[in-house]
């Protein structure tokens, strides 16, 4: 739901219509973030639940780091990202904006592996879990550091980790996946289509508005070799699926994910990416040969 908080061209209307036809398709998991709009896209997804009350909706959310500092470093201090007093602030604030009495998964926005052993944020999620004000806890990595965050779990307070995970971006299933299968944590697979280049739309012509997220991702040093790439995986495509279709049934397919979350800002996208949550595996030559379109890249700053 980022796109929905405030991304150029988005309405809040068409976002309402789009939550409506995925709560209808049988759409359950949400996932949303206070910096998103600054609660905005909260407030939306709260409005979603009250129109249907009666259906299944997680709904996740994600705290920001107290620095606003995107991605987290190691030289920043844990309590200069998430202290006791910050975590339990925004996750009042984000129960208030779901208006809900409990938040299904809570995340922190940001992570750093340094600090794992810091006691503060250990006791704070231990709390929120205790007074039921959050029933599960977890993790948003950051973009291509999958590993950094395996102290963090070892601490048994972890139940989900936010991952990036496309057919470009198979880093986790090295070591992450096979711990988070051993230890029945949950995968959810964020940038599906990174940052849209997997939906084959992305072009040498394409331009975003200034401040848009992806001039950075797709700079002039990053949307060469990022086209070449989406050009040698289009042959790949099946006869009737499309390009987005197959990426996501890739991601799917892996047994340690739960769930991805592409945006889904209009009904059309909605329809067009639920539809790939039917079961129906690739061929497995396929699937072989999506493997080798694998992409080691270096991290890079991310939200």
């Amino acid at each position: 739901m980022w796109g929905m908080g405030g991304w150029t061209g988005s309405d809040d209307e068409e976002s309402a219509r789009a939550l409506d036809r995925a709560v209808a398709l049988g759409c359950n998991f949400f996932d949303t973030a206070w910096v998103y709009g600054d609660g905005k896209s909260e407030k939306l997804l709260g409005a979603a639940r009250r129109r249907h009350s009666d259906a299944t909706m997680i709904l996740a959310t994600k705290i920001p780091p107290k620095n606003m500092k995107w991605p987290a470093k190691a030289e920043y201090p844990a309590r200069d990202a998430y202290p006791a007093d910050h975590i339990r602030e925004y996750t009042e604030k984000s129960l208030e904006n779901l208006g809900t009495d409990a938040i299904d998964l809570q995340q922190f926005h940001v992570w750093s592996d340094a600090w794992a052993g810091d006691k503060d944020w250990q006791r704070a999620v231990e709390d929120l879990k205790r007074e039921k004000l959050v029933r599960a806890f977890g993790i948003s990595v950051n973009r291509r550091e999958p590993t950094n965050i395996l102290r963090a779990l070892e601490t048994g307070l972890i139940d989900s980790v936010q991952v990036v995970y496309n057919v470009f971006d198979q880093a986790p299933e090295d070591d992450l996946f096979p711990y988070c299968e051993a230890h029945n944590i949950a995968i959810i697979a964020r940038v599906p289509f990174d940052e849209g280049s997997l939906t084959g739309t992305v072009t040498s012509d394409s331009t975003w508005p200034q401040g848009d997220w992806r001039n950075t991702y797709f700079s002039r040093e990053n949307l060469p070799p990022t086209l070449e790439r989406v050009d040698r995986l289009k042959p790949l495509v099946p006869d009737g699926m499309d390009l987005p279709e197959l990426a996501l049934r890739f991601i799917l397919e892996h047994p340690a994910v739960g769930t991805t979350i592409p945006g889904m800002r209009r009904p059309r996208h909605v329809e067009r990416n639920l539809a790939a949550s039917d079961g129906v595996r690739l061929p497995p030559r396929l699937h072989d040969a999506l493997k080798r379109h694998r992409w080691d890249r270096s991290p890079t700053p991310s939200p």
